[in-house]
């Protein structure tokens, strides 16, 4: 038997601060900011709309401030609550000596500086970052995708300074997304990792569809079977837009397992896909390509030997609108499917009190303490 498991650890040991307000109506606008500042500082010219713009993003960041007089000035903090301006060349704003005057933006194109709003983070809850240890030291996994972790080094040195080595290869390549939240895998020492194939630059007529990637791992099981792990982490539901992005998403996961499956391999898809059905019985309407059109994945929501437990969803209050994480396994693999289940000891969610729905480890007292805010997921295969 071999256990595949799936986790959206919430990083490891630093987080964008951005994503520690339990108030997301305070943590939205923010994420929103910086992503647009961004898109307009990448623009060939910058009109006066667009510095007007600028402007206001950067006070929403609070990278400008007004003071006493009102004027818009540079924000000078050693931590800023937010995010940082870096500038690596060129000239980008100007702020006059007399305190009564604004700050300008005298760069008129992408071509007259380097530079970008970075997310400040801070450090995890280091009893969180335990607990999440212990999530993954109790399912005990011999494959693990991994969603949301900063980097490779800060996978690996987790790996070994939490988990005591409990993974013999550990990989994760950087994706689209710039604030430190990627995917990445960890195996066993006889579940060697035989190849990878990144997605990260797969486009469409829409242009780039992976938010982060959508990496391709070939492992080996010890009794030398071969296993395509496709890892994911879907578009969130922040600003409203990420709809249309999920449907590509799933619609190009579905047409790399398919290209798999024709050739005759087993494959298992995994990750955050970010989305839930609207009701028990039904899959979430924009994954809808992983499902229909004669799919050949079957999820493992729908096997009855998988133990979903007392609540149907995987993330916060583990509604079934929350059902985010998922498995799915070719069909090849189902006659091999024995049981799974979602692990959600260490997920306390944005409530105040203790979940009830599920067991929760004692060391965790409040929702900043939890592993994670999602549930581990995972499956068992006789192969």
């Amino acid at each position: 038997m071999i256990r595949i498991a799936s986790y959206n650890v919430e990083n490891l040991y630093a987080r964008p601060k951005v994503f520690d307000s339990s108030d997301w109506t305070i943590g939205e606008p923010i994420l929103l900011a910086y992503q647009q500042v961004n898109t307009l500082f990448a623009k060939n010219q910058y009109n006066a709309n667009d510095k007007q713009t600028m402007l206001s993003l950067l006070e929403r960041l609070e990278i400008y401030t007004r003071n006493d007089v009102h004027a818009l000035r540079r924000k000078y903090a050693v931590s800023p609550r937010w995010a940082w301006l870096r500038k690596n060349r060129g000239s980008f704003d100007r702020e006059p000596q007399d305190r009564n005057l604004d700050v300008s933006i005298i760069a008129n194109s992408r071509n007259d500086w380097i530079g970008w709003v970075e997310l400040a983070k801070g450090p995890t809850n280091e009893i969180s970052t335990r607990m999440t240890s212990q999530v993954i030291r109790d399912v005990n996994a011999d494959i693990i995708g991994i969603v949301e972790a900063e980097d490779r080094p800060s996978l690996v040195k987790f790996n070994s300074e939490l988990l005591g080595g409990m993974y013999d290869h550990v990989m994760l390549i950087d994706g689209n997304d710039e604030r430190g939240i990627d995917v990445g895998i960890m195996t066993k020492s006889n579940f060697p990792i035989e190849s990878i194939q990144s997605n990260v630059d797969r486009m469409d007529n829409a242009g780039i569809i992976f938010s982060r990637d959508c990496p391709q791992y070939t492992v080996r099981t010890p009794n030398g079977t071969i296993v395509h792990v496709l890892i994911n982490h879907f578009k969130s539901q922040s600003g409203g837009t990420g709809d249309a992005k999920r449907r590509r998403q799933a619609g190009a996961v579905r047409a790399i397992a398919d290209n798999l499956i024709n050739q005759g391999q087993h494959v298992v898809v995994m990750g955050d896909l970010n989305e839930g059905p609207q009701v028990v019985g039904q899959h979430a309407p924009n994954l809808t390509a992983l499902y229909n059109n004669n799919s050949r994945l079957v999820e493992c929501f729908s096997l009855a030997a998988f133990q979903i437990g007392n609540r149907p969803g995987t993330f916060d209050s583990c509604g079934i609108r929350n059902r985010f994480d998922y498995i799915f396994i070719s069909q090849s693999l189902v006659q091999n499917f024995i049981g799974g289940t979602v692990f959600r000891n260490g997920l306390w969610g944005s409530r105040v009190t203790r979940p009830t729905d599920w067991p929760t480890y004692p060391q965790i007292t409040n929702s900043s303490e939890q592993a994670s805010d999602h549930g581990a997921i995972y499956i068992d295969l006789n192969i």
